[in-house]
């Protein structure tokens, strides 16, 4: 009898991941949909098939022989709605295949996931990045420079010039997490009455490639590395909406 409780409870957390996994990655590639037709993608499927896949909004990558391709722009407002959608769908199949008794766990870890895992940390890269961007010149105007005698001392001007970049997009993060999770505790407390003191995991900074592509696309010349952190984003943002629907407390 142990050993068949055992083995449904492995099933029920089978289906409960693969189930969350589905609808988290439903629901985010559904907002990805929206946001690449409000971008003027088609999302024609004859307009598609006619289209080469290295084209489509979630393969094109920048090209400095087709500076003028279309690629799709992810920003603080696009990155916001993946994140909703994700935690939406997360939330959505973690109340649809697991125990009601863990409902009130996943709403919220929902607040912990979109609020302090999301929306603090790419607000606060957000700000740093356009303050970032007013001042550039003035900052890499002030990094020493050597002489330029060939490729290697070009690509080390190019690394000393990405120094300050790298700085305040690590600082922003590191910063907005921390921040983030502490603004997530609190509201528990105050909105569900429960005492928390939630520790920053592994798993809390994967969403947050999408602020480092966010920041570059803020701050850094248009490059193919650039881009194809871009479309890694989504991917990235069903991390909270997987955590949400599978987190139990």
């Amino acid at each position: 009898m142990q050993v068949n409780a055992i083995n449904n409870d492995k099933r029920n957390d089978y289906k409960l991941k693969v189930g969350v996994a589905a609808t988290t990655a439903l629901a985010t590639g559904c907002a990805l949909a929206h946001i690449a037709k409000k971008q003027g993608f088609s999302l024609s499927p004859s307009v598609i098939r006619k289209t080469p896949a290295k084209d489509w909004a979630v393969f094109s990558l920048y090209d400095k022989k087709r500076p003028d391709r279309k690629l799709i722009e992810l920003e603080e407002k696009e990155i916001l709605e993946l994140a909703t959608a994700s935690v939406t769908g997360g939330l959505a199949g973690g109340l649809l295949f697991d125990d009601k008794k863990y409902r009130k766990s996943k709403v919220r870890e929902t607040v912990n996931q979109l609020l302090g895992n999301v929306a603090v940390p790419v607000a606060c890269v957000g700000a740093v990045s356009r303050l970032y961007k007013k001042f550039k010149p003035q900052i890499l105007a002030k990094i020493p420079q050597v002489k330029e005698t060939g490729k290697f001392t070009r690509n080390f001007n190019k690394a000393l010039k990405g120094i300050p970049f790298s700085i305040a997009t690590v600082v922003s993060l590191g910063a907005g997490i921390v921040a983030g999770n502490k603004v997530s505790n609190l509201l528990n407390e105050k909105v569900f009455n429960k005492k928390m003191d939630r520790k920053i995991k592994k798993t809390d900074f994967a969403p947050h490639v999408d602020d480092v592509g966010m920041a570059v696309s803020l701050m850094a010349e248009k490059s193919k590395g650039a881009s194809f952190i871009t479309r890694i984003v989504p991917a990235f943002l069903c991390v909270p909406g997987y955590e949400v629907g599978t987190h139990r407390d």
